[in-house]
């Protein structure tokens, strides 16, 4: 038996419309006996009609060490399908820039408080080198004043 190429398929479709379109026609005019085997037949049919194929957007699968890659390929391989699929490394990437600068910006705040405090109060430079006394600086900071 041969085997059909995909370009038969839309052929053989158009000829069993066309089919199905004549036995309709002359449908008034079969017996009941007759429209009932034609109607089994199309069951059977149906039942043992063959899944449609799904169309894959890969062209090519590569397999190297274990590992398997998709190619870019298929129907929608265009500019604006690979743009989209750019966007979210975009988003990611400046997403991770706002954070960076947010948190250099909140480092250069925290480094202002202490110069400031550095310059306004009368103890030695040495003390705000020392880990304990940064503590008690922000502890004091945190701590409502008591009003006199």
């Amino acid at each position: 038996m041969k085997m059909q190429s995909h370009t038969a398929a839309p052929a053989i479709d158009r000829l069993g419309s066309r089919l199905a379109a004549r036995l309709d026609e002359d449908m008034p005019e079969l017996s009941y006996d007759l429209t009932e085997r034609l109607r089994a037949s199309r069951m059977q049919a149906l039942a043992v009609k063959k899944p449609e194929t799904v169309k894959v957007l890969a062209q090519e699968m590569s397999l190297s060490a274990g590992q398997a890659a998709l190619k870019w390929g298929g129907e929608g391989d265009n500019l604006w399908s690979r743009v989209a699929s750019l966007l979210p490394l975009i988003a990611l990437i400046v997403g991770l820039m706002v954070i960076q600068s947010i948190q250099s910006e909140n480092s250069a705040l925290e480094i202002a408080e202490v110069d400031s405090a550095l310059l306004i109060d009368d103890l030695p430079p040495n003390a705000y080198t020392d880990p304990g006394f940064l503590q008690f600086l922000k502890t004091q900071q945190s701590e409502p004043t008591e009003i006199r």
